[in-house]
C-alpha cells in the first residue's frame, strides 16, 4: 500500500491512496485562540515546579495529612507512620521529615513537600 503526496499552490494537500485508488484531501489551517488577559499558558514542567513550590516551607498537621490521604489518624499511624520499614525513613530523629510526638500534648508535624513525595512514591507499598 503506497500513498503519494501532492501539494498544490494553496494550503490544500492531496494524498493518493493506491489501495483505495482515490485521492484523499487534507487542508492545513492556522487558527488564533485568544487567551484571556487573566490567564497564561505554561508548560507541564513549569506546572510541576509550581506545584512543588506550593508545598515548599509548608508543614502539615495530622489533620492535614488525614485530608490528603483520606484516612483517619489511626489508619495512618498503623499503615504509614509506625511500620518499621517506613518509620526509619520518616522519623526526623533519623534525618526524616516527620516529627513523632514524644509526650502527651505534642503534635505530629510533617514537612509537606517531602511527605507528599513519599506518599506518591510509596503508594503501592502503603496500600498493598
Amino acid at each position: 500500500m503506497a500513498t503519494v503526496y501532492q501539494e498544490n499552490q494553496s494550503n490544500n494537500h492531496q494524498f493518493y491512496h493506491q489501495k483505495e485508488s482515490s485521492y484523499i484531501q487534507s487542508l492545513s489551517v492556522n487558527i488564533n485562540i485568544p487567551v484571556p488577559a487573566d490567564s497564561v499558558i505554561i508548560t507541564k514542567v513549569e506546572l510541576q515546579e509550581l506545584k512543588k513550590l506550593q508545598l515548599a516551607g509548608v508543614y502539615w498537621s495530622m489533620k492535614d495529612l488525614e485530608k490528603r490521604v483520606n484516612r483517619k489518624s489511626e489508619w495512618i499511624k498503623e499503615n504509614i507512620l509506625y511500620p518499621t520499614r517506613f518509620k526509619k525513613v520518616l522519623d526526623a530523629e533519623n534525618g526524616g521529615f516527620v516529627f513523632y510526638p514524644k509526650s502527651k500534648g505534642q503534635t505530629w508535624s510533617f514537612q509537606a513537600s517531602k511527605m507528599a513525595k513519599f506518599l506518591d512514591e510509596n503508594f503501592d507499598r502503603i496500600f498493598a
